[in-house]
């Protein structure tokens, strides 16, 4: 199989995941904070050394602000859930949302009746309009602003350093959706203006699947939303007010957390900068064979950034129809359809196509697998 999906989740781990995944499976696979016995605190190790990690990579200064979940979704629905919500509160969102957020604030604005604003991007270009959302800031100032730093549809890279600073202006909190972008692109939530960042080990992180989280530039000022045993305090109803513990209920998954630990470590190790080169490279030659070969490509124009996610159609068939072929006659996995994004197809115009052709490519990919999906086009 030639994997092209990695957006979704990235496929194969490195094997340095693999083989952590397997001796925390054998050998230190129980809970940790609920027992003083050496086996738990070495598992216990493993779990600060992640936070530390993850701290260090998105440039906050307090491990304890790094929140464990079971993945980005969840993740999201914490925050979200998590924050103060009334009639009165304007919500701004991008139209490359993804439905971790998108379903989350609507249960909310059906409940309180909150405004969502759509920020206003061009269709051809996938740029903000700076312009028109200062107007729309100052007619409607943003109390929560929810930024999809990388879109899983096109790739377009969202300059949430500058949205940030607009909303600012206005005492807006920031919440980005980091689940395409930690591991990938340099982020740093002070200088960007991120108070909420959302991950998901599973992609550009490298890790196995069962961990995610988000990470608060400052004490995470939320309501606990999932409440249970966390191995202290046993006799207090209350979840308490420290951080992570108020946010990490039941019995942590010790083996995901040391797949991710052992996926940061190797991510220092190979460089963003080194995977970037090489994707980019893929993504660029990619590009280039799809638009030769007359396929619609949903690209966004320069200056705006681009990560190593492509969608496109191909004239006569639907997005699955394509899927099913590369699938069954070139065994070559993509991912096809609407990609979990409620608002950008209407942006893009790809509801005729049942929804774009993805590809997404990862550090373990190389030009043969390039080159084997367009001779599969060129074969239609």
């Amino acid at each position: 199989m030639i994997y092209l999906d990695n957006a979704a989740t990235t496929f194969p781990k490195p094997e340095e995941v693999y083989q952590t995944v397997d001796y925390v499976q054998r050998n230190l696979a129980v809970n940790i904070g609920r027992g003083s016995y050496t086996v738990a605190n070495e598992a216990m190790k493993i779990v600060d050394e992640t936070r530390f990690l993850l701290a260090k990579l998105v440039g906050i200064e307090h491990p304890n602000n790094v929140i464990f979940t079971p993945s980005a979704t969840i993740a999201a629905n914490e925050v979200i859930y998590g924050l103060n919500w009334d009639e009165f509160k304007t919500v701004y969102i991008t139209p490359f949302e993804h439905n971790a957020i998108a379903r989350p604030l609507e249960f909310i604005r059906k409940k309180y009746g909150i405004k969502i604003c759509m920020l206003p991007f061009d269709l051809q270009s996938q740029q903000i309009d700076y312009e028109k959302t200062s107007v729309l800031f100052s007619s409607n100032p943003p109390d929560y602003v929810f930024l999809n730093q990388v879109s899983n549809v096109t790739g377009t890279v969202i300059p949430i350093k500058e949205i940030s600073a607009m909303a600012k202006k206005y005492d807006a909190i920031v919440i980005v959706d980091g689940a395409q972008s930690v591991g990938l692109l340099d982020i740093n939530m002070l200088r960007d203006g991120i108070d909420y960042l959302i991950f998901a080990g599973h992609k550009n992180m490298y890790a196995s699947w069962g961990v995610g989280g988000f990470i608060s530039l400052r004490d995470p000022k939320l309501v606990s939303i999932i409440t249970g045993g966390t191995g202290s305090d046993s006799l207090d109803l209350t979840m308490g007010n420290s951080s992570p513990v108020r946010f990490e209920p039941a019995s942590p998954n010790i083996i995901a957390l040391a797949s991710l630990n052992s996926s940061l470590k190797w991510l220092n190790q190979t460089t963003m900068e080194k995977i970037g080169e090489k994707k980019k490279e893929l993504v660029n030659i990619l590009v280039e064979g799809l638009t030769e070969r007359g396929c619609k490509m949903y690209m966004p124009q320069e200056p705006v950034g681009h990560s190593s996610v492509v969608s496109f159609n191909v004239e006569g068939y639907t997005a699955s129809e394509m899927g099913s072929i590369l699938n069954h006659d070139f065994d070559i996995a993509v991912r096809t359809g609407y990609h979990c994004a409620p608002y950008i197809h209407n942006f893009l115009g790809t509801m005729e196509y049942g929804g774009t052709v993805r590809v997404s490519v990862g550090y373990f990919n190389n030009t043969n697998d390039i080159a084997a999906i367009l001779n599969a086009v060129d074969e239609l």
